[in-house]
């Protein structure tokens, strides 16, 4: 039941636009959604929704399978992803999509009726902007942006008439200052990271009992991401010969093969004979306890699961990326003294032998730097900073918002 109490007292709505190109974008708007209920409890109603997907036709309501798409045909994505950048040619673009869509956007906007729009999407911020303008309802409600790309990031990105853009590092903060955004709108406060990652853990020992694995080994954690994509069949089998010890005839470590979605890439591992204990899982939701459970970890250079690894303190190997957005990751990771990079399945295998035998200084220092790096209150910091957005407001009396006529004036 809707609450309509007057001024401060109002329930506040919060509208968290996301998308599922990638599992990043829906993951930080749910850690967002997550800390405000634990913050502030049924003082906001947060809505997380792919508006475009809900409201919007082609091209904006698949971006999911377009993106999915590109990805696979990585060459492809590069020249999208360097191609748009210009501001003049995403600008137009935009506005072309936004004289179709706006009103189907404005429809969007209005069934939820947000005090607060929070965009985790790089192409959720312009139409929505024109939008409130449109509206005349710039004034009257928050729009936020939160960065979900660690360090090479989409210049759409970059939106001078937020409110308030919290970037995951200091390197995307200086390009937002380069791309008109003022220092007074920008926080830096790292990545949106569930609430489950920031707060106390069972202990490692305690989880490896829970987990069934073994108590003394140390333990790699290989990563297939939400589809399972990536060398994991090459690299789980590569480290299933590096961590077993033939003169002594026993494992020098033991392996967690994540293989998210790919059911398939799962019963195939299942089926093999392995000289070392393995654990193959699907899709997780309880990531937390395994990297607890977990000495190092081999992943492609997603930012989401590189900052819920260094709040673990987890050594990292990245073993691929994506052309664009996450490039930049790689050297975060590298020239910060968090990990290293290397496509080649037998080298990260050989890199993880050594970390679990000879090279074990190596990779504790390696656990220090990564802990150095987290910032494992990130998510809270940022629902923290809205919420004084949102009291410095003052009292949110009910926003009118109604369909208007004309949009086209604002847009070119």
């Amino acid at each position: 039941m809707e609450l309509e109490q007057i001024g401060a007292e109002r329930t506040k709505n919060v509208l968290i636009l996301m998308s599922d190109t990638g599992g990043g974008h829906r993951a930080s708007a749910e850690a967002i959604r997550d800390a405000f209920q634990i913050e502030y409890g049924d003082e906001y109603r947060i809505f997380v929704k792919d508006v475009w997907k809900e409201y919007t036709g082609w091209p904006l309501n698949d971006m999911e399978g377009q993106y999915k798409f590109m990805v696979k045909h990585v060459q492809l994505w590069k020249v999208a992803f360097h191609g748009t950048s210009p501001r003049w040619i995403h600008s137009a673009y935009l506005a072309a999509i936004a004289a179709f869509y706006a009103k189907e956007v404005e429809a969007g906007l209005m069934e939820y009726k947000p005090d607060i729009i929070i965009s985790v999407h790089p192409l959720m911020q312009h139409i929505p902007l024109w939008v409130l303008k449109w509206q005349g309802l710039q004034k009257k409600v928050i729009f936020v942006t939160v960065i979900t790309d660690l360090n090479t990031c989409h210049r759409t990105w970059f939106h001078p008439n937020v409110n308030r853009l919290y970037c995951p590092s200091e390197e995307v903060a200086k390009r937002a200052l380069l791309d008109g955004l003022e220092e007074s709108q920008i926080r830096v406060f790292g990545l949106p990271i569930r609430p489950t990652f920031c707060r106390a853990i069972i202990s490692k020992d305690d989880l490896r009992v829970e987990l069934e694995m073994d108590a003394e080994l140390p333990a790699v954690l290989l990563m297939g991401g939400g589809e399972g994509m990536g060398p994991v069949k090459k690299t789980a089998k590569a480290l299933g010969e590096f961590l077993f010890d033939k003169e002594l005839e026993k494992p020098i470590g033991q392996l967690v093969i994540i293989c998210g979605r790919n059911a398939e890439l799962a019963a195939t591992l299942q089926s093999l004979d392995w000289k070392i204990p393995v654990k193959v899982r699907g899709f997780e939701k309880q990531m937390q306890k395994w990297m607890g459970a977990c000495d190092c970890i081999i992943t492609k250079a997603g930012p989401g699961t590189i900052a819920e690894a260094l709040i673990r303190g987890l050594p990292i190997i990245l073993n691929d990326y994506i052309p664009g957005q996450e490039k930049g990751n790689v050297p975060y990771v590298v020239d910060n003294g968090a990990g290293v990079f290397t496509r080649s399945p037998k080298e990260t295998a050989r890199i993880v032998a050594e970390w679990f035998s000879t090279k074990t200084e190596e990779r504790m220092r390696m656990s220090e730097n990564a802990l150095k790096l987290a910032q494992p209150d990130a998510v809270f910091d940022i629902v923290k900073d809205i919420h004084e957005l949102a009291c410095q407001r003052g009292p949110l009396s009910n926003i009118p918002y109604m369909l208007t006529s004309s949009f086209s004036s604002l847009i070119y």
